[in-house]
């Protein structure tokens, strides 16, 4: 595990737009990468990444922004947990592509 504390301390520092286009952006690097096996390790490592990122940004975003994340990191949590043993599965992959697009999507809609 990289040091998130610093990552943390650096994250803070933007404000919550730009925050907001960096969870997007994650995810959009997700709904890439996870279509090959190859990069499983990667996915997973940015699902979890992802989900930090909300943490820290859920305290200062308005009600409806908060709601939207919370069930995000939800999801996001679930994909971490079987992503180890759902990589290999062409459908499991093309579904978190697919999710993590629209996820994206709907972050950025945020931002504006």
């Amino acid at each position: 595990m990289r040091n998130m504390e610093a990552i943390r301390n650096r994250y803070l520092q933007d404000d919550l737009k730009v925050r907001l286009g960096g969870i997007a952006a994650n995810l959009a690097r997700i709904a890439s990468c996870s279509s090959y096996p190859a990069d499983w390790e990667a996915v997973h490592s940015m699902l979890e990444e992802s989900e930090f990122f909300i943490e820290w940004t859920v305290p200062e975003a308005p009600p409806d922004v908060k709601a939207f994340l919370a069930e995000l990191q939800i999801q996001l949590a679930f994909w971490y947990l079987i992503w180890s043993k759902v990589h290999t599965d062409s459908q499991e992959c093309e579904k978190l592509g697919q999710l993590a697009r629209l996820w994206s999507q709907n972050v950025l809609g945020f931002g504006e």
